[in-house]
């Protein structure tokens, strides 16, 4: 954690507590937009340029589809790094990316130049200066009020403001995704999980947010289309705001049952679905849920590798055994760029349970992503590495992954979920969908045998 580059005076280090006001002064929330980008980042460039300032983010709306359209496609890397020359480059590596390293030799990662392409919607900017002058925290930092639709602390005082911000960032209004998820052996053996998933925000819906989304963050749904064992069975979920007022509302079709069933256990450790053991709820979107297990500590900011517009991964003239390998992710595919993230560590409250004892995060300044996390076992070992395939869909401002893979570093298996080169369609975007689609009578229907 050396060489953090705090902001003297504006962050605080401590836990967050109850009493806490997270508001600023219509002065520093007029910073948005000025030294900062609209949702908060650092405009300019760092000191020695491998930085570069933000310009706004790389927008093209005249494209159709991302995928196969890769606007960096002819630049080369600046160096990889590998297990020969990891020490030249350890103070912008994580600890987990290290082990990773010193655990494969084969790994590697191809570093780019960087280019900060995230950004959203205009029409959300004035929305997230508003949060930050009025949205707080409640229920001990475990809910929000006084929010609108995304990033409620884009000027954040703490380490719980900052994971907040990652789990409400924007990843469109209303989309349906077509993604595969491979839960993968040790000898790179797996077998694909085909998943249709489909998340909606209340503002986004046919008829916009009604009084009954009053504690509604967003609406989900994720269908499993393959393999034919796990056929039919259907999620859904009504991701609370304030967790500890009403908790998440989670329900499961299970075609072997045929019927509905409340699912809470679609929440913290809880086993991811159809991930073979790889992955626990809260990893899905590599962080979600109520963050009340944990005391968030923010650790300030550090310049690191992280994926970043990874397009050439999306290739859909690639196929999936051209990406998942033993061990880890075909890192010929994965492009990585130095960016500013924030480094927030959470730790398990006493007298809570979870599988991870710690998890540090490493979060995007420019998306709000959570790109690297770093999960520690009970006995304070690290044990799994999350990556985030950060990529900007510039066609409809969305910044989102490409993929994200989970890391055990004591099995040697691990996760890949989201990749889309073979699925078609791929990414739906502004569809129109009503609440009714998120019922649990629409759940019924979806779930087949």
């Amino acid at each position: 954690m050396n060489k953090l580059m705090l902001k003297a005076g504006v962050f605080a280090m401590s836990v967050i507590s109850a009493s806490v006001a997270a508001k600023v002064s219509p002065e520093e929330a007029a910073r948005l937009g000025q030294d900062l980008t609209p949702i908060g980042a650092e405009k300019a460039a760092n000191a020695d340029g491998s930085i570069p300032a933000w310009d706004g983010g790389y927008s093209d709306h005249s494209v159709e589809v991302v995928r196969g359209n890769d606007p960096f496609a002819n630049e080369e890397p600046l160096f990889t790094i590998t297990h020969d020359n990891l020490d030249e480059y350890k103070d912008n590596l994580t600890p987990g990316q290290v082990a990773m390293f010193e655990k494969y030799s084969s790994y590697k990662m191809h570093v780019y130049p960087t280019h900060r392409t995230a950004t959203y919607p205009d029409e959300l900017w004035p929305k997230i200066k508003s949060n930050a002058e009025n949205a707080e925290m409640v229920a001990g930092g475990n809910g929000l009020e006084n929010f609108d639709t995304t990033i409620p602390f884009p000027i954040p005082q703490n380490g719980l403001e900052v994971v907040w911000n990652h789990i409400t960032r924007y990843r469109g209004g209303a989309v349906t995704r077509n993604i595969a998820q491979f839960p993968v052996l040790s000898n790179g053996d797996y077998v694909t999980v085909e998943l249709k998933e489909t998340l909606a925000f209340p503002e986004y819906l046919e008829t916009g947010r009604q009084e009954a989304d009053d504690n509604i963050l967003f609406y989900f749904m994720q269908e499993v289309e393959a393999p034919s064992r796990l056929t039919g069975t259907v999620l859904l979920v009504h991701e609370t705001i304030n967790q500890v007022k009403e908790g998440r509302r989670a329900w499961i079709y299970n075609a072997g049952q045929r019927r509905v069933r409340r699912a809470p256990n679609v929440a913290y450790d809880g086993p991811g679905t159809a991930a073979d053991g790889l992955r626990t709820s809260d990893n899905l979107d590599m962080y979600n849920g109520a963050p009340d297990k944990y005391n968030w500590e923010l650790k300030g900011k550090k310049e690191i590798y992280i994926p970043y517009n990874n397009f050439k991964i999306m290739d859909p003239e690639l196929e999936y055994e051209d990406i998942i390998q033993a061990g880890h992710m075909n890192q010929d595919l994965i492009r990585y760029e130095k960016h500013r993230v924030w480094v927030v560590e959470g730790s398990l409250k006493e007298g809570e349970r979870h599988i991870y004892s710690k998890r540090t995060m490493y979060i995007d300044e420019d998306s709000w992503t959570a790109s690297i996390i770093d999960h520690y076992d009970g006995r304070g070992e690290l044990w799994l590495v999350g990556e985030a395939l950060n990529t900007q869909f510039y066609n409809q401002d969305v910044p989102w992954m490409a993929a994200e893979a989970l890391y055990d570093l004591n099995s040697g298996r691990y996760i890949s979920l989201g990749l889309g080169n073979e699925e078609d369609p791929y990414m739906e975007w502004d569809i129109e969908v009503s609440r009714d689609e998120f019922t649990t009578n629409s759940l019924r229907r979806k779930g087949f045998r």
